[in-house]
């Protein structure tokens, strides 16, 4: 039996995930595997860079699963530094470029994984490539900026944008010392929340001492004579010092080569697949990770959500495929966790603009408890918004913002999603409680009692 190769690119979560777990099934007589890496890390949790930038993370290389030479051992011929430029799609084969000297080859293959990652929206504006610039994405990004703290004497800081990349590098900043300003476009920071429910990430950004501006369009990033970035302009005509600026606008599908060899994308320019990963009509090629587009269970729909749970399990999914198992990723609700400073902040399924795009008709309930017993020292304040179903009552988004405690709470509303439950059986969830870890009535069951209400009001 002849030896296939699978060629992977992109060396991070999807794709040596993907690796792996063929090379568990298939030894390497049966499947040679070659990998591509443009950067200089493989395996690495990019969640964790804004903590690693803050200091809770002594070193880079904790962030690092395993090692170009830890996948070598496993017979992973892996060429870090080195970036896939083209795929010729008819010749089964992919052109790859040394990074470091420039030289380029092709490399045939039976089986392609496409595992591209996401790249930071760099906005075409006057001054964005100036030194002490930086969009945050990969490990390598995050070296950049440390850098860049370690050589800077100022103290100021501008994240431009307040999403999730956003909020948690202006914690990691804060935790450094600066003074921190973020500018952002929304009426409220955390798009991913409904404004209400952002606005009370606003707040406590504010009494944290982070200054944050809602409104803001940023139309210039000036610098000073010697080409570093020295302050923020916005179309409001106000300037922000900032010694250092972090791009937080978010990111989008690194998706030129599958574009170009005219693989089939999704509204949001990610690459389109079935439930095993397979990209849509290629029997041989897989994609994964923040290059795709997966289902929305709860909207019906493909969405970008760039998460490494997702390309973890997309690897796993992909790797059983290749390797002659199978497995399949039937789509997610859209779970997300995060915080600034001591404040925690959660979503799952649908915001009321999700909802509506998706032609759902729906009523929400919003609740103020605490995250424990209220008696309880250390109690902390947490609000919960649920969105539901008229008429069927069918629970359609979870939102949190509060203190410790509060985020994870969330994978309560997720299961739920998942399993297609209404609220008012969510009323009758058997949950813990002890007076350290919530109130007799969890904050999640009282929002499901309020929702349950206003579904019956519509009625």
């Amino acid at each position: 039996m002849a030896t296939e190769r699978l060629v992977v690119v992109g060396g991070d979560a999807a794709g040596m995930s993907a690796a792996s777990q063929a090379r568990r099934l298939k030894g390497p007589a049966e499947l040679e595997i070659v990998a591509f890496e443009r950067g200089h890390f493989t395996s690495y949790s990019a969640c964790g860079i804004p903590y690693w930038v803050g200091g809770q993370v002594a070193e880079r290389d904790d962030l690092i699963a395993r090692t170009p030479e830890e996948h070598r051992a496993r017979d992973i011929d892996l060429h870090t530094r080195t970036e896939v430029v083209e795929l010729d799609l008819p010749g089964s084969r992919v052109r790859a470029r040394d990074l470091d000297t420039g030289s380029e080859s092709w490399t045939d293959y039976d089986k392609l994984v496409l595992a591209t990652g996401a790249r930071p929206v760099r906005p075409r504006l006057p001054g964005i490539g100036a030194h002490g610039v930086h969009g945050i994405q990969s490990l390598d990004d995050g070296q950049r900026l440390m850098d860049t703290l370690r050589r800077t004497e100022g103290r100021r800081a501008v994240v431009v944008g307040a999403g999730y990349i956003g909020v948690e590098m202006a914690e990691a900043l804060v935790a450094r010392g600066y003074e921190v300003t973020v500018l952002h476009r929304g009426e409220q920071p955390m798009a991913t929340l409904d404004p209400d429910m952002g606005g009370l990430v606003h707040s406590a950004m504010n009494r944290m001492g982070i200054r944050t501006v809602s409104r803001a369009e940023v139309t210039k990033i000036l610098t000073d004579e010697e080409g570093r970035a020295r302050a923020v302009a916005t179309s409001a005509g106000e300037e922000y010092e900032a010694d250092v600026v972090v791009l937080g606008i978010g990111v989008e599908p690194r998706t030129a080569l599958a574009r170009t060899a005219g693989l089939p994308l999704g509204s949001s320019g990610g690459l389109l697949t079935d439930l095993s990963m397979r990209v849509r009509g290629h029997e041989n090629i897989w994609a994964g990770g923040d290059c795709v587009e997966v289902l929305d269970l709860v909207a019906g729909r493909t969405r970008h959500i760039p998460l490494g749970t997702h390309a973890n399990k997309h690897g796993q999914v992909i790797g059983s495929g290749v390797g002659g198992g199978y497995a399949t990723f039937p789509g997610v609700v859209g779970t997300a966790v995060s915080k600034v400073c001591d404040l925690e902040i959660a979503r799952t399924g649908l915001r009321e603009r999700d909802a509506l795009e998706a032609g759902l008709r729906f009523v929400t309930a919003t609740i103020t408890s605490t995250n424990t017993a209220g008696y309880y020292p250390g109690a902390a304040e947490m609000t919960v918004k649920m969105l539901a179903e008229r008429r069927t009552g069918r629970l359609l988004g979870v939102q949190i913002v509060g203190g410790a405690g509060a985020a994870k709470r969330v994978d309560i509303a997720a299961v739920a999603l998942t399993a297609g439950m209404t609220v008012d059986a969510m009323v009758s969830l058997d949950l813990g409680y002890a007076p350290p870890f919530s109130p007799v009535w969890d904050p999640i069951l009282v929002a499901a009692r309020k929702a349950v209400a206003a579904v019956r009001a519509a009625v």
